[in-house]
Order: C-alpha cells, then sequence, then structure tokens
C-alpha cells in the first residue's frame, strides 16, 4: 500500500471544489478513505486548512472538516530535527521544505502528492500531481 503525503492544496481543491482539480482530490481521499493508500498530513497542512477554511466557514463547520480529514489521514511528526533540516535546504518555500522533510524522516512516506511539483524539485521523494498519480493506480 503506498503511503502518500497529501500537500495543503490538494486539500483545499477538494474543499473549495477548485475545479478541475477537485475531482483529482476527491479521489485520492476516496483512495484513503478505502484504505487503498494510506494518506498523511502534517500539523502545518491542518493549520493551513484551518485558516483557509475559517475565512469561508464558522469555526465549527471547519473542525468538523478537519475531524472528517483525520478520519481518513494519518499526522506526520514534525519536530527540531524537521525544522533544521528545512531551515539548512535548498527549498525556496520553507512551507514546502516542512512538509519534505516530514515526510522524508518519517522514512515509509512513498510519494508527495501536490499541484506544485516544481516547488519540490530539491525532494528525494517521488514528487506528483493528484492527477498524475492517480494514472499510476
Amino acid at each position: 500500500m503506498d503511503r502518500v503525503l497529501i500537500d495543503t492544496d490538494v486539500i483545499l481543491d477538494f474543499f473549495f471544489d477548485r475545479q478541475p482539480y477537485s475531482e483529482y482530490a476527491a479521489k485520492v481521499l476516496s483512495l484513503c478513505e478505502l484504505k487503498s493508500i494510506q494518506g498523511f498530513v502534517t500539523p502545518v497542512i491542518v493549520s493551513n486548512v484551518y485558516y483557509l477554511l475559517r475565512r469561508t466557514a464558522k469555526h465549527e463547520q471547519v473542525i468538523e472538516k478537519l475531524n472528517q480529514l483525520l478520519t481518513i489521514t494519518d499526522v506526520l511528526m514534525m519536530d527540531k530535527s524537521v525544522i533544521i533540516a528545512a531551515l539548512s535546504s535548498k527549498f525556496k518555500d520553507f512551507e514546502d521544505a516542512l512538509q519534505n522533510f516530514a515526510a522524508f524522516n518519517a522514512g515509509n512516506i512513498d510519494a508527495i502528492l501536490t499541484r506544485n511539483v516544481k516547488d519540490f524539485k530539491n525532494s528525494e521523494l517521488g514528487v506528483f500531481t493528484p492527477e498524475n498519480y492517480l494514472m499510476t493506480k
């Protein structure tokens, strides 16, 4: 079973029904729900999703959506070593560096799913758009 980190943009595509990307995001999350793949997020992803959803919905609604997300995904650890690796990396975006090193340090993540593949060009992990990843399934 593949173990994948699902980046913020993919989750937001689903929650905000951003076309045409939401279709692929929904399929990825469906695979998580069916336990065909194991999906992961990070605390930073959850925080970012909360912040952006909160702009359009009440706190209680956002919490409900995040709880639903966490029933089908697991959360990767982020500690000092992840932060130091991100700060020391060649990533131009610190947030992406945090996601990358949380996945890398976990030691068992097969891929990062994001629409911003170019932002992860320095990753040692496989990086795919949800659409490209789904073509392999």
